[in-house]
């Protein structure tokens, strides 16, 4: 990421833009919020445009956080007007502030709204440089973060269904403003980074100067962290996904207790991060990650174990560790009425199927034209299974089959006229189970993305 020249300029950009593989076959859109570091970005991607036959566009996220909100949104658009540039504006509302903070919720509302504007082959650009990533690396020093956090701001990153580049990473806000000055732009200043609440602001204009001040260059030191950080952050995931291989369970997505435990503390850590942030999980506290892995240490009494936090849960069951994504109550008093040519929604659980078959299922005959349906556990349920002489109690069935607990609240119970006649996809109970070359229902239950396990 060094800068190839000591200012900047399109043809330092444009050797940039050569080593990142970005040429006149990838569409580039540019988040241009106004400011003078995205001005830029776009102007000198402009000077270039015709040379390298560039596809350029801008996206544009109005906040609502200012009130001149809406006016820099007609500024943006009048700006890339002036360029030739095409402009989207996205307008969107920030929430989770109270549980992230403001800054922390307005950077996943934007990114979410960006990633709507990445189709399979983009690339979106944004202009962080220098300044920012030694900012960054500062505040995950700050937060305790590992190698991965000091990694801080790649150059070049997986993004919605293309790619996210960062192409200023080698050039100082200095050396930007000094293009914007020679070239006379015109920008957005927003008095909201002058605000000296937010961490990264307090940053920029109270600690950086001083360091800067005792040491010319720290920023460039500083952000030099993040490389180094970035190359050790490979070699780790080279290992984790080594020991994944040894941990992970055919078939799914779930890590091995006893494989797990053979590795050292520090692997396994390493392993349990990967594997989550793999999973699209953000990477969890040093709290929840030791006790994650003290379930892995020690055996449950009930053989099962969870460790919560507010995007992600993982369960240890028997000799499984599955990561789920938090889900809300369901209502034990449900009970709705199905008709099996149709699907069923069930309200936090999922979708449930019926598809034609032949000897396998609910007996299309002996359903007949009764009114099926569908509840979730109340307990004391009982079920006889074709073939067998004594009915079973649902939990004992349950338990028998390894269902993980996760699952057994949200399986959909099947009843005709009041009795019991299939436990979800897994089973049918007599005497509504198919026989041979009978016309059948065969149950398919699809569990709702919120809970259930990514694959």
């Amino acid at each position: 990421m060094k800068n190839i020249d000591t200012v900047f300029s399109p043809r330092a950009l444009a050797h940039v833009l050569q080593r990142l593989g970005l040429s006149s076959t990838t569409p580039l859109t540019v988040a241009f919020s106004g400011g003078l570091d995205s001005l830029v970005l776009l102007h000198a991607l402009c000077r270039l445009r015709e040379e390298l036959s560039l596809r350029l566009s801008a996206v544009h996220v109005d906040h609502g956080l200012q009130t001149a909100s809406a006016e820099w949104a007609r500024y943006a658009q009048a700006t890339c007007a002036g360029l030739n540039v095409p402009c989207t504006v996205e307008r969107i509302q920030v929430s989770g502030t109270a549980e992230y903070g403001l800054e922390a919720a307005a950077r996943r509302a934007r990114y979410a709204c960006l990633a709507r504007q990445v189709a399979a082959g983009d690339v979106l650009l944004t202009a962080h440089h220098i300044d920012d990533q030694a900012e960054t690396v500062l505040l995950q020093l700050l937060r305790g973060a590992g190698v991965p956090g000091l990694a801080a701001i790649r150059e070049m990153t997986d993004f919605s269904a293309g790619r996210l580049a960062r192409p200023l990473l080698g050039f100082t806000r200095m050396q930007l403003a000094a293009y914007a000055q020679q070239e006379k732009l015109q920008w957005i200043d927003d008095a909201s980074n002058q605000d000296m609440r937010f961490a990264r602001n307090y940053l920029r204009h109270r600690v950086f100067p001083l360091l800067e001040q005792r040491w010319p260059g720290a920023a460039s030191q500083i952000a030099r962290t993040a490389g180094l950080a970035a190359e050790a952050a490979g070699l780790l995931d080279f290992l984790a996904e080594t020991d994944g291989h040894a941990c992970r369970v055919p078939g799914h997505s779930a890590l091995s207790v006893t494989e797990l435990r053979k590795l050292p503390p520090p692997r396994q850590r390493n392993l349990v991060r990967y594997w989550l942030h793999r999973q699209g999980f953000q990477a969890p506290s040093a709290l929840h990650l030791d006790h994650v892995l003290a379930q892995v240490a020690t055996e449950p009494r009930s053989r099962y174990a969870a460790v919560h936090w507010p995007e992600a849960e993982v369960c240890r069951y028997r000799d499984e560790l599955v990561a789920l994504r938090p889900c809300g109550a369901t209502d034990s008093a449900l009970s709705l009425s199905w008709n099996p040519a149709g699907p069923l929604n069930i309200p936090g659980v999922g979708l449930l199927r019926a598809e034609a078959a032949l000897g396998d299922g609910l007996s299309q005959e002996r359903i007949g034209k009764s009114t099926l349906t569908v509840g979730l556990r109340q307990g004391g349920e009982v079920c006889r299974l074709p073939g067998r002489a004594h009915r079973h109690k649902l939990k004992k069935l349950l338990q028998q089959a390894g269902v993980p607990p996760w699952e057994r609240s949200r399986l959909p119970l099947v009843y005709v006229n009041g009795d019991l006649a299939a436990i979800g996809d897994r089973w049918v109970c007599e005497p509504y189970a198919a026989h041979a070359g009978e016309p059948a229902w065969k149950l398919r239950l699809e569990f709702a993305t919120e809970f259930s396990e990514l694959k």
